[in-house]
This record gives C-alpha cells, structure tokens and sequence, in this order.
C-alpha cells in the first residue's frame, strides 16, 4: 500500500457508498422485518442466582447457583484428575481431524461400558447404538428428535417433578408432548417415592420416560439402589422406554 493509492481507493469506496447507500437501507429495513416477530426467551432461574450473585456486595457470599467446584476465593477449580486428563490428550498430539458423524468410535465404546457397566450383557452383544453428543442438552435434543421421528409408541415423554428448567423445551421443540410424575418431596427435601411409583404406575404402557440417572438436577435427590429397582421393575412391567 503506497500512500497515493489510499485516497483513490476512499474516494472508489466513497462512491461505491453512495450509489448503493439506498438498496442498502432498503435492504436493512426489509431484514429488519423478518426478525420483528422474535419474542426474548424467559430468564433463566438458575443463572439469575449467578447475576445476583455478582451484585451483592456482602463479603461473606456464596454462590449457590450453577453447581461447579470453586475454590476458597470462589472460583472455578479444575479437579487434578481433569487436568491430568487434558496433559494426555495433549501429549498424543492429536491432529485435530473431523471425527464421525457418530462421534468418536472408541469414546462410544467406553461411554457404553460406563452407562452400563463392563461386563453388561448389553454391551458384549452389541445390543446398543451408542452417538457422541454435545453435553447433555444436545444429547438431549438428538435423542428427542429420534424418538419423534421413529419411536412408534406414544410420543409423550415423562419427567420427573420437578426437572432440569431447559428439558421441557427441549422435548417440545423436538416435538414430543410432556407430561409429569412426582419426585421431590419438599417437606422432607427428599424423595416422594410413593408418590413416585403410585405416578409411573399409572403412565400408559409404551411410553417415554426420563429418569436422571445420578444428581438429579436441580434436587440433587437421588432413589437408593433398592428404590432403583422397585422402579425398574415397575417401568419394565409397563413397557416403558
């Protein structure tokens, strides 16, 4: 870039401007009209403790909202165990390629065995199809869109009393009616396990329910292995999925 070429090429660009400055503002108007009907999404109750949080100025707070470890100045801490984790990815030298449309082969394979154990019958048949997904919400959102498109039972999905603010969207955007079954007891901040199972009993056969395998969220209440099986065995009798 020589200096005698910058004013020649404001002064292309100056005129370039204004001969199209009119279809432009048209333009802007005219896609200005295509998102006027856009309404702004509800606030989310958990991330508003996290801005309330930032506001209060007490000294002695503690931020209750989006379940992270931090550490004594509140914030975030890394567990070892993760950073070890991230040190061994690095030192394979990855070269970054664009994985399968399924995800990873090998981190399927290991996920299954987590989920449902080593030596689990499901895995060593091959009774599984197992895809890599982003996070739990767009595992979520897959698998949602799955169901509707080929479950061919009832497309109503069963969640518990109450569950995670963005899983009832979730179900809805893809599709799926919602319905409910109690969980929480909020007198004993404890499980409603009666409640529960009187609940799950009465889902008509060859639906979809949720279950929240550990921590539930947002309770953090969770069946004792022995509730676990009393409601396997009601699910299994009912033919849920």
């Amino acid at each position: 870039f020589t200096s005698f070429r910058v004013p020649k090429m404001f002064c292309s660009a100056s005129t370039g401007l204004q001969r199209n400055a009119a279809p432009l503002l048209s333009s802007a108007a005219r896609n200005s009209s295509f998102w006027s009907g856009v309404e702004m999404g509800p606030p989310d109750a958990i991330l508003g403790v996290t801005e309330a949080f930032k506001k209060d100025s007490n000294p002695k707070k503690m931020n209750l909202g989006v379940g992270a470890y931090r550490d004594d100045n509140g914030q975030p801490f890394v567990l070892p165990s993760v950073r070890k984790a991230e040190q061994l990815i690095m030192d394979r030298d990855l070269n970054k390629e664009y994985a399968p449309i399924g995800g990873e082969g090998d981190f399927c394979k290991e996920s299954a065995k987590l989920a449902f154990g080593d030596d689990s019958s499901v895995v060593k048949d091959g009774l599984n199809v197992t895809i890599q997904g982003i996070s739990g919400t767009g595992s979520l959102r897959v698998g949602a869109a799955f169901l509707n498109k080929w479950f061919p039972g009832s497309k109503m999905v069963y969640l518990p009393k109450p569950s995670w603010g963005n899983h009832t969207p979730i179900m809805k955007h893809s599709g799926l009616d919602v319905g409910a079954y109690r969980y929480y007891d909020a007198a004993t901040c404890g499980l409603d396990f009666a409640g529960a199972m009187e609940d799950i009993s009465k889902i008509p056969e060859g639906s979809i329910i949720m279950l929240h395998a550990c921590a539930h969220n947002p309770t953090g209440v969770d069946p004792t292995p022995e509730q676990w099986k009393e409601m396997s065995a009601v699910i299994k009798k009912k033919g849920l999925l």
